[in-house]
């Protein structure tokens, strides 16, 4: 399933909306904590892709089905893409900056996260395994832990 998005801030809320009325038909509940960390995971690329490109991009979710063979071992995948074909660069955010840190943080929430040519631009996805206990790296990106990208930030552009 996917979503269109314009290049406009307020898309980053209809993204989040739509990503959570997604979630219930595949049986992931409001209050599971997948769906929480998704959320912030959609947030988080969407915004990157409308702050930094400035141009249209597309959300895909691939959510497991209510009755999925795998069970509750699901693996979920988010996918933005973009028409810019600059790749994700890393920069530094000091401590004190109110922004720059996105990547790095879909580093420490996502089991895997990349980034790949598509057509004139790139999809950069992530994704999570519906089993994976608690990760450390939660933590470490509320700032509760060290992570390998202590001050580096990524900027998907």
């Amino acid at each position: 399933m996917q979503l269109e998005i314009r290049p406009d801030p307020a898309e980053v809320g209809r993204a989040r909306r739509w990503a959570r009325a997604r979630l219930a038909g595949s049986g992931i509940t409001a209050d599971e904590p997948l769906a929480e960390t998704l959320i912030l995971l959609v947030s988080e690329l969407v915004t990157n892709a409308v702050v930094h490109t400035r141009r249209p991009a597309v959300l895909r979710l691939c959510l497991p089905g209510p009755a999925a063979e795998d069970g509750p071992s699901a693996t979920v995948r988010v996918e933005v893409a973009d028409t810019s074909s600059r790749a994700p660069v890393p920069r530094c955010a000091g401590r004190d900056a109110t922004g720059g840190r996105g990547l790095a943080l879909v580093d420490c929430l996502a089991d895997r996260w990349g980034w790949s040519p598509e057509g004139a631009g790139k999809s950069i996805w992530c994704e999570l395994d519906r089993c994976s206990p608690s990760q450390e790296s939660a933590a470490m990106a509320y700032g509760g832990g060290r992570s390998a990208y202590e001050d580096l930030a990524y900027e998907a552009v």
